[in-house]
């Protein structure tokens, strides 16, 4: 092999591993942003009559307990609702770790913020879905409304 092509490859060499390591540093970039971003979601605007103005009374609402797993490989699965946020997906420090094929490690978030839980995407590879569309941004989750992750199906219970 003549000395051109022994240094051609390894500055080719050399690319690929600056690839791989700039590859690496933006991907823990974009971790660190969805964590951020999820620690500084907004509140959700109080609900307002027709008028505008906000309602004296309301019927008392149900709060979540639970939340079951109804669908999926974990069917039967309940897990109690405290004041933190819950982290599904299959990585181990998950606090709900799926056993589902399509869940990414790192696949959504439930938390609570006032008296509603919200749900969110964590930037995962399939998608998560509320009742039939694709999560895009955080929404709040009604008693019983399904949540889908891969084939995993959950819903939050009293």
């Amino acid at each position: 092999m003549t000395e051109l092509a022994l240094t051609a490859m390894r500055l080719g060499f050399l690319i690929l591993l600056w690839i791989l390591i700039l590859s690496i540093v933006g991907a823990l970039r974009r971790d660190l942003m969805i964590g951020k971003r999820a620690a500084a979601a907004p509140a959700p605007a109080p609900a307002r009559t027709e008028t505008g103005e906000q309602p004296s009374q309301q019927a008392p609402r149900q709060h979540p307990t639970a939340l079951e797993l109804v669908e999926g490989p974990q069917a039967g699965t309940s897990i109690e609702l405290a004041a933190s946020p819950i982290l599904l997906g299959r990585a181990q420090e998950a606090t709900l770790v799926l056993i589902d094929d399509y869940a990414s490690a790192r696949h959504a978030r439930l938390f609570p913020q006032g008296s509603r839980w919200f749900i969110e995407d964590l930037g995962s590879t399939n998608g998560t879905y509320l009742g039939e569309s694709q999560l895009t941004r955080a929404q709040p989750v009604e008693l019983g409304q399904q949540i889908r992750i891969g084939k995993t199906v959950m819903e939050l219970r009293t």
